[in-house]
């Protein structure tokens, strides 16, 4: 969206907002550099960096108000979980408006009068057209150019991505995020040793009663995981297929898999961009976590 505003095909935006949780892989902070170098700064459209802090940090700090991450649980009875997804309304949403608030002129806790807002752009394109949701206050409009403008799919974006020389744009979610797929996984282990080892180490902090599973600081009752089979991440059978992926493998052959195996590869299909989330309750949550404002 950035780009194509800069090239004139989308109208001019004003800010760009990056909603920093701290914890993004060092490819995401690579290519963020990239396109302010390379897009943003060339065309005068200010990139916001904004963080409620490091939310790997915080999830270890007992002593740190915390919105829990959606760990895979594992209860003393045998039973599989998982905790309440808080962390997108805290880490993403919240920062993103506080600097909207600012860039209006009405810092919190003042009124913002009616009928002022900013027009809000979300990179949603046209297979996930189900995850567009307007913002859930007034001062904020969310468009989604890339749907009502461009009727583009991901593979057009893509398209245009590799025209401009940035076919290798990486997906933008925490580095220890439970939500990703056994590729995702793979890929942190065989191309960043160093990334891999930290969300080893955090793996196992947060079976040492170090993770709560709330913002009151609960300690979790079962043992927590960021994989989904439940075991530590260092064990987890990224590389492995299991008998009933085999099976529902022979039961689809010919339209590429079921759901669940997708889901299992790949990671949740949707993501924990602002306004697209899936598993927050209290604030409905831009593709990437860009916010670009007019």
């Amino acid at each position: 969206m950035l780009a194509l505003s800069t090239e004139g095909i989308l109208p001019r935006v004003d800010y760009a907002i990056f909603a920093d949780t701290g914890w993004e892989p060092k490819a995401v902070y690579d290519h963020l550099d990239r396109l302010e170098r390379k897009i943003a700064e060339p065309a005068g459209i200010p990139i916001f960096r904004v963080s409620s802090g490091n939310i790997r940090a915080d999830a270890l700090d007992p002593g740190h108000r915390f919105a829990s991450m959606p760990l895979h649980i594992l209860n003393k009875d045998g039973r599989a979980g998982m905790t309440r997804r808080q962390c997108t309304g805290e880490y993403k949403i919240k920062p993103i408006k506080k600097k909207v608030r600012e860039l209006l002129g009405y810092p919190y806790p003042e009124r913002i009068p009616k009928g002022v807002f900013v027009e809000q752009w979300v990179g949603i394109s046209t297979d996930e057209f189900h995850r567009a949701k307007d913002a859930d206050v007034k001062y904020m409009r969310n468009r989604h150019p890339l749907i009502t403008d461009m009727n583009w799919s991901r593979s057009d974006c893509v398209r245009y991505l590799t025209s401009l020389g940035l076919a290798d744009t990486p997906k933008s979610s925490c580095l220890g995020c439970p939500f990703h797929g056994n590729a995702q996984w793979r890929h942190i282990r065989d191309t960043s040793p160093e990334e891999w080892q930290d969300v080893v180490e955090f793996d196992a902090a947060i079976r040492q009663g170090n993770a709560r599973a709330n913002a009151s600081g609960n300690q979790l009752l079962g043992q927590a995981f960021l994989h989904r089979s439940r075991v530590p991440l260092s064990d987890a059978p990224i590389d492995h297929v299991t008998a009933s992926e085999w099976a529902a493998r022979q039961q689809q052959l010919g339209d590429g898999g079921t759901p669940d195996m997708d889901e299992a590869e790949h990671g949740a299909p949707d993501g924990c961009s602002p306004w697209a989330c899936r598993g927050d309750t209290e604030q409905e949550p831009v593709q990437g976590d860009f916010g670009l404002a007019s």
